[in-house]
């Protein structure tokens, strides 16, 4: 029976230790020869018989699984377990009972050498997976019921083996080590050429953006914010409308990645992590995408051989030491970081980009501008056609020259553009919905900017960052436009002021000084609302009343001029209101001193919060 029962063990159970799926392992009831303190006895050592076919049948199924898929493409949310993460794991297992086989052939030899050994022996023998072999089997039976994936394995693994019996932690260790494997060549390809070798998608990094949402906060959802009943969540929520707009239109044209914050172990630190995933992308960036020749070359110093060595010996400890691996990991980034600063900030030139972005998109160059509109304003004023983008190119041109631009090389980069129905967009293959726009009243309301940007700052500077840069550049140009007319408007005032005058043009001229007063402001400290739009509107169609009658306002003029007042009444308070409530909620310096130059006497308080409240 000696032999039945070592066989038992091994996997394989027969007529005298019988197997069940539900009971496992145990001695036949129809053996009438043993006492029943033998039969517990026998049972006691049928449990690692049944641990042992369980663990046998778990790798099997599994290291089969995973072999069978190794040419198939990977499929999100595919059913069962699956991956090289798990394969590894069920390698580091049948390491792991390694020793239990060669103790169940050392009894072998001893019941041969001496036949008078009892079962007491066999139960000694074997004690020592007593209590590793149970705890072994919570861990396969967790990954089993939960689907543990990818890196998740690792952090079940290492939690479990944070325990005070040396021989469970010390088998873990080993499985863990095993699982390690498969992370540091990972680690290794993706840190030192660049490349996401994820099948399975276990990794910690991923290719695309990261996705999350800022939790609300539930004591602000429904505050009134005393703005026509706008409540504070419903004011979010067209901010959060406005940003989902915003990444559907952006399409940026290089590859992202991002942490899996759920994949990531918890003995690996974010901080850690984000600098595998710099190191990573930056690698990727210059591998694939450096075509100049003058510039070629190992984005590492050609240390690649002495890095993948020294991951390489990681990977061979026994024992995951953390102060170690962030020292690697410290050390190839300080070498990509210290390759990085050369080629962008000092052979691309980054500063001088920056200063490009800030005089051309922000109107840094205000004398540039200034020249521009007044030589594109009659051709901007109507609505554009097919030659109007090569009109105020060259109307950039001469703006240029006649400010004196002394640096030829920028304006071949720069590109006005006209947006209008009929042309060809380039980006309509990036899921844009391009369906027919209504055509835009004027030139101006079409204009953009483009910048052809060099490599490798074209990483930094992406269409996408561009087109957000574009917006503000629309919306300053507007702005500065809007201060130019009204200062056109106070020249003709001067120019009349000898004249005689009537009450309609005391208010005319009392709304021209509100209405420069408050853009001359918000040039300083510019907060996008959605009333602003409205008081641009209303500036732009006083100027052009203002131009059309330079005389006294006859009937139909003086009644323009009340919608005109009423309107810049009703917007100026709506935007008083919301700053201040904008003020009141998130503590902003800056906001509270704009707040501070428009009401730095308590004119807008004491009026009620409003400019231009007077009757014609």
């Amino acid at each position: 029976m000696i032999h039945e029962l070592l066989l038992a063990l091994s996997g394989y159970p027969g007529s005298v230790f019988v197997w069940n799926k539900r009971n496992g392992l145990q001695v036949s009831q129809d053996l009438p020869f043993l006492h029943p303190s033998e039969t517990s006895v026998l049972n006691r050592v049928c449990k690692l018989g049944t641990d042992y076919i369980r663990f046998s049948e778990f790798i099997e199924q599994y290291t089969g699984h995973v072999q069978q898929q190794e040419h198939q493409p990977s499929q999100p949310g595919q059913p069962g377990l699956h991956g090289i993460y798990l394969r590894a794991f069920c390698t580091g297992l049948d390491s792991m009972l390694q020793p239990y086989r060669q103790a169940l052939l050392d009894l072998e030899q001893e019941f041969l050498a001496d036949p008078h050994l009892s079962i007491s022996h066999i139960n000694y023998s074997l004690d020592q997976f007593q209590l590793l072999f149970p705890s072994v089997m919570v861990v396969v039976e967790q990954i089993k019921s939960q689907k543990i994936h990818g890196c998740q394995i690792l952090e079940t693994v290492h939690k479990h083996s944070c325990v005070g019996l040396p021989p469970v932690r010390t088998a873990l260790e080993k499985i863990l080590a095993v699982c390690h494997g498969v992370m540091y060549k990972q680690l290794s390809a993706w840190m030192l050429h660049g490349l996401l070798l994820d099948q399975y998608e276990e990794f910690f990094v991923k290719q695309g953006a990261c996705s999350g949402s800022t939790p609300v906060q539930p004591e602000e959802e429904e505050e009134d914010l005393g703005i026509g009943g706008l409540t504070g969540k419903q004011l979010r929520e067209l901010q959060d409308l406005r940003l989902i707009e915003e990444e559907n239109m952006l399409a940026p044209s290089l590859k992202q990645f991002s942490l899996r914050a759920e994949l990531l172990p918890s003995y690996i630190p974010v901080r850690v992590a984000e600098k595998i995933l710099f190191v990573g992308e930056s690698v990727q960036m210059f591998e694939n995408q450096n075509i100049t020749p003058t510039r070629s070359g190992s984005i590492l110093k050609n240390q690649e051989d002495m890095f993948a060595t020294e991951l390489h010996r990681l990977k061979q400890q026994p024992v995951f030491s953390l102060l170690d691996f962030e020292n690697l990991v410290d050390k190839i980034r300080s070498t990509v970081a210290e390759h990085l600063w050369k080629l962008m900030v000092e052979e691309s030139d980054l500063l001088g980009q920056l200063k490009i972005i800030k005089d051309f998109y922000l109107l840094g160059r205000g004398e540039l501008f200034q020249a521009f509109i007044d030589i594109a304003q009659v051709m901007l004023n109507t609505p554009p056609s097919a030659v109007t983008e090569h009109d105020v190119n060259v109307a950039l041109q001469q703006s240029a020259h006649k400010v004196l631009l002394d640096d030829d090389n920028i304006l071949p980069l720069l590109h006005l553009t006209i947006d209008y129905p009929g042309k060809d967009h380039k980006d309509a293959s990036q899921g844009r919905d391009m369906t027919p726009r209504e055509a835009p009243a004027s030139g101006w309301a079409a204009l953009g900017l483009s910048y052809k940007v060099q490599w490798p700052l074209h990483t930094l500077f992406t269409p996408a960052v561009l087109e957000k840069y574009n917006v503000m550049f629309k919306y300053l140009l507007s702005v500065r436009r809007v201060q130019a007319e009204l200062q056109h408007c106070w020249a003709l005032q001067m120019q009349r002021k000898h004249l005689k005058s009537n009450n309609t043009d005391a208010v005319k001229w009392r709304l021209r000084n509100h209405m420069a007063f408050l853009v001359d402001n918000l040039q300083y400290y510019l907060q996008v609302f959605h009333c602003l739009n409205e008081i641009l509107d209303l500036c732009h169609n006083f100027c052009s009343l203002v131009n059309q009658n330079l005389g006294p306002l006859d009937e139909r003029g003086a009644a323009q001029l009340d919608i005109l007042v009423k309107g810049f009444s009703r917007q100026s308070s709506l935007l008083f209101k919301i700053l201040s409530s904008v003020r009141n909620h998130q503590i902003n310096p800056d906001l509270a001193q704009l707040l501070l130059r428009l009401d730095y006497n308590k004119y807008y308080t004491q009026a009620g919060g409003t400019l231009g409240s007077f009757g014609v």
